[in-house]
Parts: structure tokens; sequence; C-alpha cells
């Protein structure tokens, strides 16, 4: 939830703080971007001091930092994205969540445990939802303190009922770390993620300020449109994990990146309304959403034994993509007038993404998915 939280309040602010296009994008992007890097931060401390030690130490650093920022005020834009740094530590929460969970299933049942799991990317539809109205009730700079609210109880809640996993692997050295990088399917997934992730994310932090400034949506409205899009991208999270537990990770993500390439691809187009274009968006939301849990349906197979630091890595990646998306929309609108061509070249990106999946998946099913001595489907 506030991970994003800025891209809701993004008309509010940048009205207050006099922000160009490319300002706006940039503010959205920068916890999208200090989230996916922070990821692989994690990753390694996850593996060294156990996931739920790290995402309490994450927790404790997000409360703080909205706090500070509510009760000092934000009155700069260089202010703001200091804000957006510290909600980048929420987006890495992601790489304690995943090998929390991770750990206590089989392999043939990974697709539905991480897509539930990953589903707390729902949480961005209560800030859609409620941060602009909010907003226009208390002020913006309220609101950042009002998110600290639920992140206690949160946080509470967490300390009592997590727990490690008892057969949490040894920690590795860097070297050891850094060793996976020399096998190429982590650099396929860092890239698969980073679209699939990349889109929904980005879309996410994005949406708020393009219904505003392209259909005239006011900041509530278009705050409605937001959610509608983000709460089918999250909603269906598990069952794409689901599917690609029964029909293979690689048949799945095949269909969801054709489907997200076409829908990214009429959007591009300049549709009249804004109904159109949230009937445009669901669909790229839906197949981005089941994407990610069809991704982390195969990375437990293929590194089980490193899904701390591949949780990290791939889960950077999907960060940057967001950050790729959000920072290149505003860039767009500022200097060709249009938010299309970000769209259209992220559309080209799901494309890519699709014909890279077909190039590997020969090898993949009879290399590693036919060693697996489970009953997983690749």
């Amino acid at each position: 939830m506030v991970w994003v939280l800025l891209g809701p309040l993004a008309v509010q602010i940048a009205a207050d703080l006099h922000l160009s296009p490319a300002q706006k994008g940039l503010m959205v992007a920068v916890p999208v971007l200090a989230g996916a890097l922070l990821r692989v931060v994690n990753g390694v401390l996850v593996d060294r001091i156990g996931p739920k030690r790290t995402g309490a130490i994450g927790q404790m650093i997000v409360i703080l930092g909205l706090l500070a920022a509510w009760w000092f005020g934000v009155t700069t834009y260089a202010q703001i994205l200091l804000v957006g740094l510290a909600l980048g530590v929420a987006g890495s929460a992601f790489a304690v969540a995943l090998p929390l969970a991770s750990r206590w299933y089989p392999p043939e049942h990974q697709g539905t445990a991480l897509g539930i799991a990953g589903a707390g990317n729902s949480g961005t539809v209560f800030a859609a939802l409620f941060a602009p109205g909010l907003a226009l009730a208390f002020g913006w700079n309220a609101v950042l303190g009002l998110a600290a609210l639920p992140l206690i109880l949160v946080f509470l809640v967490y300390l009592a009922m997590a727990k490690d996993a008892p057969n949490r692997p040894a920690a590795k050295s860097l070297a050891e770390y850094a060793a996976v990088l020399r096998n190429p399917d982590a650099w396929w997934f860092m890239v698969f993620y980073g679209v699939t992730f990349g889109g929904f994310v980005g879309l996410a932090a994005s949406l708020t300020i393009y219904f505003n400034d392209v259909y005239g949506l006011s900041p509530v409205v278009a705050g409605y449109f937001t959610a509608a899009c983000v709460f089918a991208g999250s909603l269906v999270r598990p069952i794409g994990g689901a599917l690609a537990d029964r029909i293979g990770g690689v048949r799945s993500l095949s269909v969801m990146y054709a489907v997200a390439a076409i829908a990214l691809g009429i959007v591009s187009l300049g549709l009249p309304s804004a109904w159109l274009a949230l009937a445009a968006f669901v669909p790229a939301m839906l197949a981005l959403g089941m994407g990610n849990g069809a991704v982390f349906q195969l990375v437990p197979q293929r590194f089980r034994a490193e899904i701390g630091v591949m949780t990290g890595l791939v889960g950077m990646t999907g960060g940057i993509g967001g950050f790729y998306l959000a920072s290149s929309l505003g860039l767009s609108k500022q200097y060709t007038g249009s938010y299309q061509a970000g769209f259209l070249v992220f559309a080209a990106l799901a494309a890519l993404a699709l014909v890279g999946l077909t190039g590997v998946k020969r090898r993949w099913r009879t290399t590693w998915g036919a060693a697996a001595v489970t009953t997983a489907r690749i």
C-alpha cells in the first residue's frame, strides 16, 4: 500500500509543489527504483539473518520515515524524493515475504503459495481508493502520517505470527551470491519479471496521473479508476501461480505476455474516453498480475537453494521495470505532449519477452525441468 502511495497523491502533491510532468514521473518512480535496489540487500539479509528479522527491520524504517515526514512536513521537491526513498524500503519487503513463504512448501505448490504471498500487491488498491479522498479532507501530508497507523498494526501482528521455516539454507558468502549471476537462467528470470511486475507496479504508480491528465478526471475519481485496474492485477496473482502449477509456468506466461502486449498496444493508440482506456488497462493488468505468479512458480524450481538471493535479484529487476515505465511515461508526456510512446515501448518489451521465453522453453523442459524429482510442471 505505502510503496506506491505517492502515485495516488501525485495530483495534489504536484499542484502544491508546482511539478512538471517529468518531475511527477520521477517522483512516483523513485520509490519503485529504491524498492528494486533494496530487494537485493534484503535478499542477502534473508539468507544471513533470516526473513523474519529482515522484515522487522524494514517495517520499522518505513514506519519511522512516514511519521517523520508527517511530523516535520514536506514542502520541497527534494523532500518528497526523500520520502520516496523511505517508501522504497516497503517495496523491498517482497524479497522477505516470498522466501518466508517459499521455504514452507514443496515445489509442486510453489506457484500457489507464492501467488498468495505476492497478492500483497493488492495493498496498492487501498492506496488508490483512499489516499486521494483522505488528502482532499485532511491534506496529503496528513495522509503520510495516517498511513503509518495500519503499518504499526501489521507490524505487531507480524512479530506475533510470522515464523522462519526450520529448513533455512546456510548463509552463503558474497562470492557465492555473485555466482548465481553466471547462470543464464537467472538473467532470463530477471528479464521476464522486469516486464510482468515492472508493468504492474509502473502502471499502479502512474495511472492516477494519467487518468487525471488525459481525461480530466478528478484526483478521487482517477484514484477509483486506478484502483479498478490494480485490483484486477493483484487479485489474480494467486490464480496465475495456481494456473502455472497446473499447466506449467512457461505455457501460462506465454499467453500472459501476448495479452499484455496487445492491450498496451491498444492503449498506445490513444483511446477517446476514460472508460475505453479502463477496458484496455484491466486485461493488461490481469495478464501482468498473473504473469507475476507464473514467474515465481518457476524460480523456486530452478533455484530452490538460492531462493533468497534470487528473490532479491528477480524482484530488483521487476522494480527497475516499474521505475522505467513510471519515469518514461512522464518523460514521454514532457517531450512529446503524449503518454502514448511510453506505452508503445512497453508493449514492445512484452512482445520481446515472449520471443525470449519461446527461445528458452525447450532447454528448460529438457534439462532442469526434466531432472526435477517432483510433480511440478515447467
